[in-house]
């Protein structure tokens, strides 16, 4: 660079720190950039020396660069100064517009910092501007300030410069020109940085969309070759739980093409009476048991696994759905439950399920007036209030719920039909049973029982119930009637078991005895069955023993 006592600079200097300056926004990396700063400043600047310390993320300054000497440059190039010691550098010596001097005379004292230095030798200086060995010129650089925001930005380096190649301080020319070269080179590396930042959000993206995709084909594999049903429905809005896709093995089970399954949603394939569980596990996610309808209109039971599948920004988007046949499974059980609840010979259900029926049907509220005087006179005061509410009464264990709100079982009274219709209870013991065992054996037996059990059935209104108790003994529950009604039934079953029964390849047969109890809430569904069992024995030793016929 020409002295500062030129009136003007030759225009190739000009045009050299023009060239540097188009060089260094023209870099391909971050690295070069800085290189080229530094070297810009030994080119086109007339300096010897020239190092560029580079703020870090943790706020230290590391020396990004250097140029003028091989030797200085292997020896801190990499080396790290804290911003402690930085700061106290540019915050002591003179200070020139941007730049910060640090004579000889009070550098010494930064001799043990621990900011990475070159120690340069040389004369003492023979004049009052001439450069000393131990001068130390720093230029920082800050990112352009943004608007109102001050006359510069953050620090983002610091030039530092040492040995001017005419021997002597620069003068206000070469200040002012470092300065404007410091800030050019701040607006250099920072593009650099959002270069090298964009090329790396560039790579990281273009990673992202390839694991992104083959994530979706990976998903798209699993999903069309599941060897069980899969569906993607959407959720929420007036198309909620319409079918957007499915696999081919749901349209397999259910039977229905991909292009047909994409008009319905689930809520129009499930069985009517499982829209209920439907509705909730949609809602919720989750798992469910539920039957959907096959294109042959028959129902096939399913494990319906439902996953909320949820977008960061909107919320949830769609369902998707695992559908697994259970049909297998599910008939297994049924017939586990049926044969712990039906009587293996007959198929009625047996004493355990008769209970269960007769149990859900009473509660612990006494509605007989003979039980309320009773339970009046046991505990000195009404069994219920004045708004009709029971009062809690131990019952063994147990107490009189005075809150439930189900229909009473009530009984018809005495001995006329008083037009009251309730639970009747007829208890069937067959006559004559014994002999046919004895005579023709259990097969013969056995087809009595099957027998009887098909004609009590037959003989009933649907929503009544046939059980066995064991051995010859049969329970009908029949519901709404009263005292003449049930009468008749019971008449009508006698003449229907009386007729002849063709068993082990002979006819043979059996009379039939019964009782009629009635249910009422405050019995025990044992209470029932010994107060039918007592009218049956009753009815049993009232007729002569030659009416009860045998086989």
């Amino acid at each position: 660079m020409e002295t500062e006592s030129e009136p003007y600079v030759r225009l190739a200097s000009l045009r050299q720190l023009h060239q540097v300056m188009a060089d260094m926004n023209t870099a391909r990396s971050l690295a070069d950039t800085l290189q080229t700063v530094a070297d810009g400043v030994v080119h086109a600047l007339g300096y010897e020396l020239a190092c560029v310390n580079l703020v870090r993320p943790d706020g230290d300054l590391v020396v990004a660069a250097f140029s003028g000497n091989q030797a200085a440059e292997s020896l801190i190039t990499g080396r790290v100064g804290s911003r402690e010691s930085w700061e106290r550098r540019l915050s002591m010596g003179e200070n020139w517009g941007d730049l910060v001097f640090i004579p000889h005379t009070e550098g010494w004292v930064l001799d043990d910092d621990d900011v990475p230095q070159w120690y340069t030798d040389g004369p003492a200086p023979r004049f009052e501007d001439e450069w000393h060995p131990s001068d130390r010129l720093f230029a920082p650089m800050y990112t352009p300030a943004a608007p109102g925001g001050g006359s510069c930005g953050e620090l983002i380096g610091v030039l530092s410069v040492d040995r001017p190649r005419n021997g002597r301080r620069p003068g206000a020319w070469g200040r002012e020109a470092l300065q404007m070269y410091a800030f050019q080179a701040a607006i250099a590396i920072s593009n650099a940085r959002l270069r090298a930042n964009m090329q790396r959000a560039l790579v990281r993206l273009e990673r992202e969309q390839q694991a992104l995709r083959a994530s979706e084909e990976s998903f798209r594999q699993a999903f069309e070759y599941a060897p069980s049903g899969m569906a993607i429905a959407e959720m929420g809005g007036d198309q909620h739980g319409r079918i957007l896709r499915t696999n081919d093995a749901l349209c397999r089970l259910l039977g229905r093409p991909a292009s047909a399954m994409r008009r319905y949603a689930f809520s129009d394939l499930v069985h009517p009476e499982d829209i209920g569980t439907l509705l909730r596990t949609s809602a919720e996610g989750g798992r469910a048991e539920l039957r959907l309808g096959r294109r042959d209109g028959t129902y096939v039971w399913v494990s319906l696994r439902n996953s909320v599948v949820a977008d960061a920004a909107d919320g949830p988007r769609f369902l998707l759905t695992h559908v697994e046949d259970i049909e297998e499974r599910k008939r297994r059980e049924l017939q586990l439950a049926h044969r712990a609840s039906h009587d293996s010979l007959t198929g009625l259900p047996n004493s355990a399920e008769l209970r269960a029926r007769l149990s859900s049907r009473l509660c612990q509220r006494p509605t007989h007036p003979a039980a309320l005087e009773s339970i009046d006179a046991a505990y000195g005061h009404p069994a219920f209030d004045a708004n009709g509410h029971g009062f809690d009464f131990p019952r063994g264990t147990e107490t009189f719920d005075g809150f439930d709100h189900h229909v009473h079982t009530v009984a018809p009274e005495g001995e006329r039909d008083d037009g009251t219709k309730g639970l009747a209870v007829l208890f069937c013991d067959l006559d004559g049973f014994k002999s046919i065992n004895d005579r023709f054996g259990h097969n013969a037996g056995d087809a009595v029982l099957i027998e009887v059990a098909r004609r009590l059935s037959q003989c009933v209104r649907d929503g009544d119930t046939v059980a066995r108790l064991g051995g010859d003994e049969f329970v009908i529950l029949a519901d709404g009637l009263g005292k003449a009604d049930a009468a008749d039934l019971a008449v009508r079953l006698r003449n229907e078991i009386i007729q002849p029964i063709r068993a082990e390849g002979r006819a043979v047969r059996v009379g039939a005895s019964f009782g009629i109890g009635w249910a009422h809430c405050g019995m025990t569904a044992d209470e029932v069955l010994k107060s039918a069992d007592e009218r049956m024995y009753v009815e049993k030793r009232s007729r002569p023993k030659q009416h009860r016929r045998a086989g």
